[in-house]
């Protein structure tokens, strides 16, 4: 006869979703009873996504590199209706965010503030700073967690592969095997770093600083909520043809509410590719896809660097027009997706926005001063949209591709 378990095997035994958010309401209460053993226990959230980040770059090179190699000759990867969305997507939330700070206008508080980060000065620097992340040196590149120059090495050295012999290809396939081991066994730690973070979070800042700026963060979520919740199920539905909702409120809470704590769309894609393997997607598809959509993917930016430009606008009373909104929303898709590797994310690409409407980069920056005080929650809801929309447009592609085929193979069977 069984012994009847104890509370730990329970908590064990239930889903990994229940766990975080056991995590989540532990790190709240620690944090409310005291601040000072909050503070303490901080270093679990800082170990949990440093193995994150560490593990990610290896991940997707070694996973990328060996789907590619034993990849089928005739096989389809989907990769272009989902770079489509992709792109497609965070052209939308700018224009949403447009839409909704024309209905909603902000006005802000400037004050004089020093930042020490330099913003890029135009567009070409955007684009330039992507080309030569293409052509990085590949150990500095999984060094610094520079995925585009990951992908672009792994991406080369598996079509290298995939005339080898069939004893190193296997060999590449239980390296990567191996590694997404690791990845699953760093992912169970998710509860307990979470834990840390929401602490640390609530003891060191809490939410009494963002009091002042309600608004501004009610347009900024407001638009991110309208994404998830309208927008991203239209796309799906329109490219699957059946209800959206369960991918996206499982895509949400399986990865979003991780990125959301997390911060960190790099840290997140082991997170992404075990939901993908979750949701039986094709592995040539996903291994590529996730740290692909970790780089362009980036509708939360779109969303930050446009309203944020726009309270700009607004505060200092400059008019514009719809060409300008559209142009507007344009450089914010294009800096987006081209920029995700610059210190300080999203924020830094306000100035470039700014310029657009003739606005000073002195004020521009204080503008970037006011993202980083409400980044504890703008931060924490466009990381969270951006991974979790990587693992929807990813699975609707998929999905839409093997529901293709399976119609032709029907129309075959009924003319046969």
């Amino acid at each position: 006869m069984n012994p009847t378990p104890n509370l730990l095997q329970r908590l064990l035994n239930v889903s990994l979703v229940v766990q975080i958010v056991i995590g989540i309401a532990a790190g709240i209460l620690v944090a409310s009873i005291s601040p000072e053993s909050a503070s303490a226990i901080s270093f679990l959230g800082s170990l949990f996504v440093s193995a994150l980040k560490a593990v990610a770059p290896i991940l997707v090179f070694v996973l990328v590199a060996s789907s590619i190699a034993n990849q089928k000759k005739g096989a389809h990867t989907n990769l272009k209706p989902i770079i489509n969305l992709y792109l497609l997507g965070t052209l939308l939330a700018a224009c949403t965010a447009v839409f909704f700070s024309v209905l909603f206008p902000t006005n802000l508080v400037l004050v004089a503030t020093d930042i020490q980060a330099a913003p890029p000065e135009g567009i070409q620097e955007v684009l330039s700073t992507l080309l030569f992340k293409i052509v990085d040196n590949p150990v500095n590149a999984l060094a610094t967690g520079n995925f585009i120059g990951i992908l672009a090495w792994a991406v080369g050295l598996g079509l290298a592969l995939h005339h080898a012999n069939d004893s190193t290809k296997a060999a590449l396939h239980d390296v990567s095997g191996a590694v997404s081991k690791i990845v699953h066994f760093v992912i169970r730690l998710a509860p307990v770093g979470i834990f840390g973070l929401v602490a640390s979070t609530f003891a060191s800042t809490g939410f009494s600083a963002l009091a002042g700026y309600s608004h501004l963060l009610a347009v900024l979520l407001g638009c991110m909520v309208f994404i998830a919740l309208v927008v991203n199920p239209t796309l799906v539905y329109l490219k699957t043809k059946a209800n959206p909702y369960p991918l996206i409120f499982q895509c949400l809470r399986e990865s979003g509410v991780t990125a959301f704590f997390t911060r960190s769309s790099a840290a997140n894609i082991p997170v992404n590719m075990e939901l993908c393997k979750k949701l039986d997607l094709h592995e040539d598809t996903y291994s590529v896809s996730i740290p692909l959509g970790a780089t362009i993917n980036m509708a939360g930016a779109a969303i930050t660097i446009t309203v944020l430009t726009l309270a700009t606008v607004n505060t200092l009373g400059i008019e514009f027009d719809i060409a300008t909104a559209i142009l507007l929303s344009v450089i914010a898709a294009v800096s987006a997706c081209g920029a995700s590797g610059v210190a300080g994310g999203s924020l830094l690409l306000i100035p470039l926005a700014c310029s657009l409407f003739g606005v000073p980069n002195e004020v521009a920056m204080q503008v970037v001063a006011i993202g980083f005080i409400i980044g504890v929650v703008q931060d924490s809801a466009e990381t969270a949209l951006n991974s979790s929309t990587d693992v929807i447009f990813t699975a609707a592609a998929c999905r839409a591709a093997a529901r293709k085929e399976e119609k032709t193979l029907q129309t075959l069977n009924v003319q046969n």
